[in-house]
C-alpha cells in the first residue's frame, strides 16, 4: 500500500482535462493492427496520438487503420501533424485533425500535437516553424502541444504564448537512445508551469522511469513498444515504469554524498579486548 503522502491518483491535467494515465502512446510501426490494439489496452494509456496524414491516406485508399478499431469513448485522440515540413502545412493538417476528432464523437477535442519537421535525416523539429504555427493555432482555439528539441528557452516562449504543454524529445525520434539531454530536460521541467511530456527517443522502461523521476508530467512513446521483440510485454513494462518513476519523484530521492556512510549504527558495537 502506498504511503498516504504519495497521491498517485492525482491525474495528469492538460487544458482542464484530466487523464488517469501519464503514459501516452503512438500508433505506428506495429506489425499488425491487432498487436497495436492489444499493446494499447495493456498499457492502460489514456491518450493515443494519431498521424493525421497517415490516417487520411489510409482512408482514401480504402484501407482499414487503427482509428477504426479503438474505443474512442474511453480513449482521447491526440491528432498530430507528423510529416509536415512547414508551419503552413502543419496548420492545415491540424484543422483536419480537429475535424477527425469531432467525427469520432469528441466534439470538445481541440488538442493537437504540433510537429514541424523540415530535417529529413535526423527528424529534428523546426523551432521557428513550430513557434509560428503554435501562435496561429492558439488564436484559433487549439490546445497546442508542441514537439520540440530540448531547448529551455523555446519551451518557455511556447508556454508564454499559450501552449498547454510542451513535448521535448529525449533523443532523436525512433532512435531508442534514451535521455541524451538530461540537463536541458531538467531545466525545462524546473522552469515550466505547464505539463512537460517527454517525447521521442525512449528505448526501454528504465528511460521512461528516469524521465518521470526527473519530474516529467508524462511520457509519449511509440517505437519502444512497437519494435520490441515482445510489444505486449514492453507495453506492460512501460506502464509500470511510468508509475514507478512517478512514485519515486513524489517520494523524493536521497541526497548524493561524496563519501560513504554506514547504514548500521556504530554505537553499541562489541569490541574485543
Amino acid at each position: 500500500m502506498l504511503s498516504p503522502q504519495i497521491n498517485l491518483s492525482k491525474p495528469l491535467s492538460i487544458a482542464g482535462r484530466s487523464f488517469s494515465s501519464r503514459l501516452m502512446l503512438g500508433t505506428g510501426k506495429y506489425k499488425t493492427l491487432s498487436q497495436a490494439k492489444s499493446s494499447i489496452e495493456i498499457s492502460e494509456a489514456s491518450v493515443i496520438t494519431v498521424a493525421i496524414r497517415r490516417a487520411s491516406n489510409a482512408k482514401s485508399a480504402g484501407k482499414s487503420n487503427l482509428i477504426d478499431g479503438l474505443n474512442w469513448s474511453k480513449l482521447w485522440i491526440l491528432p498530430n501533424t507528423a510529416g509536415c515540413e512547414t508551419a503552413e502545412e502543419s496548420i492545415r493538417v491540424a484543422v483536419l485533425g480537429r475535424e477527425m476528432a469531432k467525427k469520432l464523437g469528441q466534439e470538445d477535442n481541440n488538442f493537437v500535437k504540433l510537429e514541424v519537421i523540415s530535417d529529413p535525416e535526423y527528424l529534428l523539429p523546426d523551432p521557428y516553424g513550430t513557434l509560428k504555427a503554435a501562435e496561429y493555432l492558439i488564436r484559433k482555439n487549439f490546445v497546442v502541444l508542441p514537439y520540440i528539441g530540448p531547448d529551455p528557452v523555446l519551451a518557455k516562449h511556447l508556454e508564454q504564448i499559450g501552449c498547454s504543454a510542451v513535448m521535448p524529445l529525449a533523443s532523436p525520434i525512433g532512435s531508442g537512445q534514451g535521455l541524451q539531454s538530461v540537463l536541458n530536460l531538467q531545466i525545462i521541467i524546473s522552469n515550466a508551469k505547464i505539463p512537460v511530456i517527454i517525447d521521442a527517443g525512449i528505448g526501454t522502461a528504465s528511460d521512461a522511469s528516469q524521465a518521470m523521476e526527473m519530474g516529467a508530467s508524462g511520457i509519449l512513446l511509440n517505437t519502444a513498444i512497437s519494435k520490441a521483440s515482445n510489444p505486449l510485454g514492453m507495453a506492460q513494462a512501460m506502464k509500470l515504469a511510468v508509475k514507478s518513476g512517478r512514485i519515486s519523484y513524489l517520494s523524493g530521492r536521497m541526497s548524493k554524498r561524496s563519501k560513504a556512510e554506514a547504514s548500521s549504527p556504530s554505537k553499541g558495537i562489541f569490541v574485543r579486548g
